[in-house]
């Protein structure tokens, strides 16, 4: 008896042993290499930045902060993408959501070209979008005949933000959608549940934190955009001219230290807004009530 007590308890610890065994390396090691390819790669070309802004002083990094052009950029680029992403938080739901669950002729060519705006170089986006919401153009002549401008206005840098932003909240809900199982909406129909109680009650929960994830997606790709948003918004400093643009600017103008500064202050700002998206994303998902 003993000793087929001691056999079984070799095998359970031989099992255990397997089961624990790792295909990649030790925990350290691949810590190691983790650390060190974000360093290379992030924090190093970031801390630059720091060394950079370092080269002003107080007083001029406040007058570079606090300049009416700066300040307008930095409404600009913030609000507008805050703006894009909450926009495609709600169509690109709706647009995940056909995709999901409907079956209909030319669903596969839909779904293809909601990844065009990631292929698409963002020059040929920007001539694009200026090209149809110009004052001459199909849509912005529709837009001007009741007095709204879009190209060359704030209104165009935010259409533009929406056109590359898509595609992040779409990829990213999908997925979930995909997995949420039909028959939890059956039951919570069969219970007496209306459809729009069934959503918020129902879908809407497992949902919101891939949502929240392509609306952090969404906006730190906004507030980056260059490329698009340069043709459509006509470049106008303290109207529609955006961060990037003020950041090529000052490096037009030999002003290193000056774009850095400006570049630092985005960064943070950036940063701060996307900690706080995964922090309610977190605490979502301990399922907090929503």
């Amino acid at each position: 008896m003993k000793g087929d007590r001691s056999i079984a308890s070799e095998t359970k610890m031989g099992f255990c042993r397997r089961r624990n065994r790792r295909v990649l390396p030790g925990f350290r090691l691949t810590l190691g290499f983790t650390l060190l390819y974000l360093s290379l790669l992030v924090l190093i070309p970031l801390s630059t930045l720091v060394l950079w802004m370092g080269r002003l002083g107080w007083e001029e990094l406040w007058s570079t902060f606090t300049a009416p052009r700066t300040l307008a950029a930095y409404r600009l680029s913030l609000l507008g993408a805050l703006i894009a992403a909450g926009t495609n938080a709600v169509f690109g739901l709706l647009v995940a959501w056909v995709l999901v669950r409907y079956r209909f002729p030319g669903r596969r060519l839909l779904d293809t070209l909601v990844d065009l705006p990631f292929a698409l170089p963002t020059a040929v986006a920007g001539i694009a979008l200026t090209a149809i919401y110009a004052p001459t153009g199909v849509i912005g002549r529709l837009f001007a005949s009741v007095g709204i401008q879009t190209a060359y206005s704030p209104l165009g840098v935010v259409l533009a933000m929406v056109f590359v932003s898509l595609p992040f909240v779409i990829r990213i809900t999908q997925p979930v959608l995909q997995d949420i199982d039909r028959e939890v909406e059956e039951a919570a129909a069969t219970l007496g549940a209306t459809r729009l109680q069934t959503f918020t009650r129902v879908i809407l929960p497992a949902i919101i934190p891939a949502v929240l994830t392509g609306f952090a997606m969404a906006f730190a790709r906004a507030v980056g955009e260059y490329g698009s948003i340069v043709f459509i918004s006509g470049n106008m400093p303290g109207r529609t001219e955006i961060v990037p643009l003020l950041i090529m600017t000052r490096l037009e103008e030999f002003n290193y230290a000056g774009a850095t500064s400006v570049a630092l202050v985005l960064l943070l700002l950036s940063f701060v807004m996307l900690l706080l998206i995964n922090l309610l994303q977190a605490w979502i998902r301990r399922g907090a009530p929503v």
